[in-house]
């Protein structure tokens, strides 16, 4: 009786195994290829074991190139046609199962041409499968092609061994159309490597150190065979080229995979369904990618999704993104993207991450000179409305939300979190500074917790900020705070400004008093934030040892947000001129200098909070006293209760608008619909988290003696 198994699901690593290679001549290579690193025994086919696989209808050019394992069962093999080494491994009459899939163990109806086969495979139906290693436990069925080339690159943008043009070289041209900004792709490209690389165009020897650094990464040998790793289930697909594929992937009907690697493990598993077309990538570990999806010369990192035509082309999406329904272009993306609506079109643009395209905007589509030239840059937090249309080139500072309408020249938008709206009426364009605060605090606490949750990365090389108040929004509230001051404001809170637009018509800054308040409060609250994490860290007994501990610097520190990562200008500058100076000498290296930026994050904000709050007050170290202090805190307190008010009167229009309310017969429909307001889980926490808050402050008080 034959013995059900299923697929196992453990945790476990795996190893790029590479095989070897015996050059014959000039651009000739024989493959040969390893099962593994550790020393097994393959015998050659026995007699017996020969007549059983001629009988099962089987075919070789030399049956004494199949080598088989202990354990090989030659009745587990039929109709197949063997060309060239062959070695298989032990194979039990067992079966596997995958979601609907169900086989039996062993290689059926298929023609394999120079392949290691592990143990316990199921096989069926592969029309032409050359040079690959197939791991144990892997499940192969129904594909018309498997094949590898002795070129094969597996998506990395290096060069073989008689491969002298550079333009058999492959990039990805991100954030620029002309390629201007064209970066070198490799496996395990992190999002501040594709950035810095786009962005420091200017320093030559920069950009020729992280090719050398790629190209290190990788052996210039060819006859590298493609790999599908253990658990891994292939079913229903035309063409597999040139691909390497990690455990426990999951790939059904796909149309074509080209020079692609697949990341995947038992607890990071990819997918890749129906009608998909992949050329030229790589796919980061834990990547959906479904239902005819299109994507050439492009990078995925882990976690991110691909759903429902959409088409990433000369692209990097960061981490836990989501693209669907839509079309994105020569883009560099920061991790926490959301485009998952219909006929949405980004092109040729920088987007730093936690940021939300709605449907129908067209982000850049439109030049404004004969050349593709174009770009369009935007901070962290871009929320472009419904039916948005953007010009190149045009910029925004972090959080900026776009009200609908099409925007007929470029834009230089410098408050962050500001409503931006196409006054048509009025013939202007309208900003409102601080208009998440004031009007949108429930979206705004919402996103910050929402892509902390969602943040599915278990090896966190770089320290991704999600908070709304951090070193590089605070920097820009000063900036627009410089800029507001210096106004001239009418009766109605409103001033016009110039240079914001590329046309004649006026811009007008709206209710400047109320933003330039809530900025200040904004910043004071971010310093107390960081203060009050500080003190707990370190469980300080006094105020005089807490205030020796704070560092003052008289300039605040610039910050960058390198692949959403935030580091001090300088510390950017140091990990470039390492680089250069060949003091780091690697990829991974430069990953080491993020981490270890990571665990520095805290000191250098703490710094940067404390120095800030200063500046804003205009006082100096020996005007922090413990007065001082007690009177910040209970202004911290005034703040975080107007905005937790602000989260929950947010909410509560869509329950008291009567345009919201008109859909329903009754209140009962409604609160069946919508739920009870009171029931809000997030709300009901951000007020819990408030009462804490206040407790703890008092608490805090008291301990540090503050009078």
């Amino acid at each position: 009786m034959n013995i059900i198994k299923k697929h196992p699901v453990h945790k476990i690593g795996y190893d790029f195994i590479e095989p070897k290679y015996i050059p014959k001549g000039k651009d000739e290579y024989y493959l040969r290829n390893e099962q593994s690193r550790a020393v097994r025994s393959f015998e050659h086919l026995t007699n017996d074991q020969i007549d059983v696989l001629i009988k099962n209808n089987n075919t070789s050019d030399n049956w004494s190139n199949i080598l088989v394992a202990d354990g090989f069962n030659p009745s587990l093999v039929k109709n197949c046609e063997f060309f060239g080494l062959i070695r298989i491994g032990k194979l039990n009459a067992e079966y596997h199962e995958y979601h609907d899939l169900r086989m039996p163990v062993g290689i059926y109806n298929s023609k394999i041409i120079s392949c290691d086969i592990g143990d316990d495979v199921c096989i069926d139906n592969v029309g032409y499968m050359s040079h690959y290693i197939i791991e144990k436990d892997v499940m192969l069925v129904n594909i018309n092609e498997l094949i590898c080339s002795n070129k094969a690159k597996f998506g990395n943008g290096i060069l073989k061994d008689g491969e002298e043009d550079e333009k058999l070289r492959i990039k990805i041209e991100v954030s620029n159309e002309n390629g201007g900004r064209s970066i070198v792709p490799y496996n395990g490209m992190l999002a501040g490597d594709a950035f810095m690389w786009s962005k420091y165009r200017d320093d030559k020897t920069l950009l020729k150190k992280f090719e050398e650094l790629t190209e290190k990464k990788f052996d210039k040998r060819r006859g590298y065979y493609g790999k599908i790793c253990t658990r891994t289930v292939i079913k229903s697909c035309q063409s597999i080229k040139d691909t390497w594929i990690g455990t426990d992937a999951y790939i059904k009907g796909a149309n074509k995979l080209k020079n692609i690697t697949i990341n995947s493990d038992a607890e990071r598993n990819s997918q890749i369904g129906e009608g998909c077309e992949l050329v030229n990538g790589i796919v980061g570990f834990g990547c959906r990618i479904f239902y005819g999806v299109k994507a050439v010369r492009f990078i995925t990192a882990s976690h991110s999704q691909l759903k429902y035509g959409a088409r990433l082309i000369n692209s990097y999406l960061g981490n836990n993104s989501t693209i669907s329904c839509c079309e994105v272009l020569n883009t560099m993306i920061f991790p926490a993207h959301e485009q998952h609506h219909n006929n949405s079109f980004l092109c040729a643009a920088l987007v730093m991450g936690q940021s939300n395209i709605a449907a129908g905007a067209t982000i850049g589509s439109n030049h404004n000179s004969r050349s593709a030239d174009g770009e369009i840059v935007a901070g962290r937090g871009f929320w472009p409305g419904l039916c948005v249309s953007l010009k190149h080139n045009s910029k925004f500072a972090s959080f900026t939300i776009l009200a609908k309408g099409d925007y007929p020249s470029e834009l230089n938008i410098r408050f962050p979190f500001c409503l931006v709206s196409n006054d048509v009426s009025k013939d202007r364009l309208l900003i409102i500074p601080a208009y998440w605060f004031m009007y949108n605090m429930y979206a705004l606490a919402r996103n910050a917790q929402k892509y902390n949750d969602r943040d599915l990365r278990t090896k966190k090389t770089q320290l991704i900020e999600y908070d709304y108040l951090a070193p590089d929004t605070i920097n820009e509230i000063f900036d627009a705070l410089a800029i507001l001051e210096k106004l001239t404001v009418n009766e109605k809170g409103e001033a016009v400004v110039n240079n914001w637009e590329n046309s004649k018509r006026p811009t007008v800054i709206a209710k400047i008093p109320q933003s330039v308040k809530v900025f200040r409060e904004m910043i004071k609250l971010y310093a107390c934030n960081k203060l009050i994490d500080h003190i707990n860290d370190n469980n300080y007994k006094d105020f005089d040892s807490f205030k020796q501990s704070l560092k003052y610097r008289s300039r605040r520190s610039k910050w960058i947000n390198i692949g959403g990562q935030l580091m001090q200008e300088e510390v950017v500058e140091q990990l470039k001129s390492g680089i250069k100076s060949n003091k780091i000498k690697s990829w991974e290296e430069v990953h080491n200098f993020y981490q270890d930026q990571g665990v520095a994050y805290k000191k250098n904000v703490l710094q940067h909070a404390y120095s800030g709050l200063l500046e804003l007050l205009k006082v100096k170290p020996k005007d922090f006293t413990p007065a001082f202090f007690k009177t910040l805190l209970k202004e911290m307190i005034a703040t975080k209760e107007w905005m937790t008010e602000g989260i929950h009167a947010a909410r509560e229009k869509d329950y008291t608008s009567p345009y919201r309310k008109m859909i329903y017969e009754n209140n009962k429909e409604m609160t069946e619909v919508l739920g009870k307001l009171e029931d809000n889980s997030f709300i009901n926490k951000e007020k819990a988290a408030f009462e804490q808050l206040k407790k703890d402050t008092e608490k805090l008080i008291r301990k540090l003696k503050l009078k």
